[in-house]
């Protein structure tokens, strides 16, 4: 590993790869030995305190739950915690510290408070630890307890937001070991050790004032700006058609704009079956409304795969560029509905396609 100092200059002055490139992959490999690399090259900035196990106290009235940034895992495993916190703590205020997008999803649950809380996904190593220790403050008091679900908010657990006897770190990155465990599974393993409870993946989204039911089909071909998610070729015009072929309304969400708009509107022009599709172009959280009431949802590999899975939806993941098998076997979605999923590396787009007709 370089020196202290050289990981400082690349984590202060190329930030943007230094996360991308480095930080990112050593997360997402689900290597014990990666994860622990990950904590020696973050200790440039973070020194090493002594472990301490938490303890939950006679007396708890606020409930401190950390987003983890991203929505898809908002809902896989922020979402589960959430509702056993909700269990456990019945007396308590639940609070989900994040984005207004997180707080969103679960809006219509009368139980779950919200504190802004904007991680900065870009900028210096330096400048994330400042927000982190601004929360800290933010998040002082008694009779409170934090439960972190490796936000990045902590840099996974390594920058606790408060006194790491009142600070509960499910250490997702290796949670399950070698095995090819789900995080969903592996989050209501560590809620029933931890708290004794369990917990499932949930939304509940203010509903979107548009008609829905179960002769639509939802679909969103967003990858967040990851290329390697996507099925070349005309799969996704081929994939509009059929979904028009079989549903009465097909909703299309064009996500954030811009060129994910445009190529998302060109495959519906394509298709043929513009006539039963309508664009969604609000919130995530409207969309997941009409992804809940949907008779099917078809994705790749992001939020709207867990929005599905979260409600019982029918579902089809197209689950492409997956850094490592035990990535894909991490993420997959899991949910009480039928879950379907298509393993696309490797398949050319008409293999693709030959495999989403056999879901359908």
């Amino acid at each position: 590993m370089p020196p202290p100092d050289e990981v400082r200059g690349l984590g202060e002055d190329c930030p943007a790869e230094f996360f991308r490139i480095l930080i990112e992959a050593l997360g997402d490999s689900f290597d014990p030995a990666q994860a622990a690399a990950y904590d020696r090259i973050m200790r440039a900035w973070i020194p090493a305190d002594p472990q301490v196990s938490p303890e939950i106290p006679p007396r708890v009235d606020v409930v401190y739950v950390l987003s983890r940034v991203t929505l898809g895992a908002d809902i896989k495993i922020t979402s589960p915690i959430l509702d056993a916190m909700k269990r456990r703590f019945p007396d308590a205020r639940i609070v989900l510290v994040g984005t207004r997008k997180s707080a969103e999803l679960f809006a219509a649950d009368p139980r779950i408070g919200h504190l802004e809380a904007s991680y900065p996904r870009s900028g210096p190593v330096s400048l994330r630890l400042a927000f982190a220790r601004e929360l800290r403050d933010r998040l002082a008091g008694e009779h409170r307890i934090v439960v972190d679900p490796d936000s990045r908010i902590t840099q996974l657990g390594l920058f606790p937001v408060c006194e790491p006897e009142r600070a509960f770190h499910f250490r997702s990155r290796t949670a399950g070991g070698e095995t090819g465990a789900n995080l969903s599974v592996l989050t209501e393993e560590w809620l029933q050790a931890m708290f004794g409870v369990s917990g499932q993946a949930y939304l509940a989204p203010e509903r979107a004032d548009v008609p829905v039911d179960r002769a639509a089909a939802a679909v969103s071909l967003g990858v967040g700006e990851n290329e390697s998610k996507r099925v070349g070729g005309d799969f996704e015009t081929k994939l509009i058609r059929a979904l028009g072929e079989r549903f009465e309304t097909v909703w299309v969400d064009r996500g954030v704009g811009g060129e994910e708009a445009r190529r998302v509107t060109a495959a519906v022009e394509d298709s043929g079956a513009s006539d039963r599709v309508r664009f969604w172009e609000g919130s995530f959280a409207g969309f997941a409304s009409i992804i809940e009431r949907s008779g099917l949802y078809v994705g790749y590999d992001s939020a709207g795969q867990h929005a599905a899975a979260a409600a019982g939806t029918p579902l089809v993941t197209v689950f492409a560029g997956a850094s490592s098998e035990r990535f894909r076997s991490r993420w997959e979605p899991f949910g009480s509905g039928p879950v379907s999923v298509i393993r696309a590396d490797g398949l050319t787009p008409a293999a693709c396609y030959a495999a989403l007709l056999e879901k359908l």
